[in-house]
């Protein structure tokens, strides 16, 4: 895997390809991870573990997963490449598969790299396989530019040994069931490369071109602050007009706007996001405040609370709802309140509620995070 990550990603190619100042945009943000991203990680470590192990002894290798779906799916993901692979080498007897293969495509993306899950090579085709362990968003080889980019770099490196003419992509997503290839002459691509990549990354390495929205800034890292965004949904509904009732919207008027709900949506997630990361860096703003979200009781321990109503007298036809507990909420109002609280106590906790950017006005007090709390004592 590469030590460093690529200005013009393959990965993040659909982005900087559409709004190419994206790129240098989100290079002053810093990197973060999801349990999503980890997990992933661990898959693809898998697949590569089990791949080489069956390249090294041409027999099937099961090694420790994270759980069975895992299991499952790297050993199909691994099936299916061996698959494409024996398909290839009855063709191509000197057909070659290559795992986590460095591919360089800087000829047209300044210092453009990355790493091919899996690479096939045969005289008439050349495969470029990814494997996707998420499952949120649903991926399509077709007019896939990361895997395209993929290719550009197995062809740059191969082109000249191998007399193949046409590239074929794969995504392998088996977590929601999702095989997915496309098939491009090279002819065809070096024109996309020449063309259309080239001077799109001519710009975006300089972080030059115009801004523009659409559905490729979902992972974008300035997603939340990016003024062209936050313009082109402001525009977007002031554009719709509304004037053919001045006081009550009408059915034209809900289906001009239905289509830019969810972009509207997520651009008022992110932004409240970021908004309040910012409060609790130290932030200020102005008319707003940070407090402690609400939250819920909880039973700590089952089995002390029911032993410990047991000894005041009552049974479990009162407290239980078999096999467990009935709620806290149900359990004052069988028990009572002030007699349920008093037994209770030790066994409940609520936990610390997240923290919400809400109005001035609001009653509650301002938020103080546990490092807040032994501020003084470490003073």
């Amino acid at each position: 895997m590469p030590k460093h990550h690529a200005l013009l990603s393959a990965s993040a190619s659909r982005r900087w390809l559409n709004c190419t100042p994206s790129a240098v945009l989100e290079s002053h943000e810093p990197d973060t991870s999801s349990p999503f991203a980890e997990e992933g990680t661990r898959a693809h470590a898998l697949a590569e573990k089990k791949l080489k192990a069956w390249i090294k002894s041409n027999r099937k290798t099961h090694f420790k997963a994270d759980d069975g779906e895992m299991q499952e799916c790297t050993d199909g993901y691994r099936d299916y490449v061996i698959e494409i692979f024996n398909g290839e080498k009855k063709k191509t007897p000197d057909a070659e598969l290559l795992i986590e293969q460095k591919l360089d495509f800087s000829r047209w993306v300044p210092d453009g790299f990355g790493t091919g899950d899996a690479v096939i090579i045969g005289d008439d085709t050349l495969h470029i396989i990814d494997f996707k362990y998420g499952k949120g968003v649903k991926v399509s080889a077709e007019d896939n530019s990361q895997m395209l980019l993929y290719a550009a770099g197995a062809l740059d490196v191969f082109g000249a040994l191998y007399d193949f003419d046409k590239i074929t992509t794969h995504i392998y997503q088996p977590r929601i069931g999702n095989v997915s290839e496309s098939t491009i002459t090279v002819s065809a691509l070096e024109e996309w490369l020449d063309t259309t990549v080239k001077p799109k990354a001519d710009l975006a390495s300089k972080g030059d071109g115009d801004q523009r929205p659409g559905d490729w800034c979902r992972f974008c890292k300035v997603r939340a602050k990016c003024k062209a965004r936050a313009d082109f949904d402001i525009e977007a509904v002031k554009a719709s007009g509304f004037d053919t009732d001045p006081n009550l919207l009408n059915k034209e008027d809900i289906e001009s706007i239905l289509p830019m709900l969810d972009e509207l949506q997520s651009w008022i997630k992110d932004l409240s996001q970021y908004a309040l990361d910012q409060a609790l860096q130290g932030v200020h703003y102005k008319g707003f405040k940070v407090v402690e979200g609400r939250s819920n009781r909880k039973v700590v321990d089952d089995k002390g609370l029911i032993d410990a109503l047991h000894k005041m007298g009552y049974e479990d036809d009162m407290i239980m709802t078999k096999p467990k507990l009935q709620t806290i909420t149900a359990l004052e109002k069988a028990v009572g309140k002030k007699m349920f609280t008093g037994i209770a106590m030790p066994y409940i906790e609520k936990p610390k509620g997240k923290p919400t950017l809400v109005p001035e006005s609001d009653k509650r007090p301002e938020y103080s995070s546990a490092e807040d709390d032994f501020a003084d004592d470490l003073q």
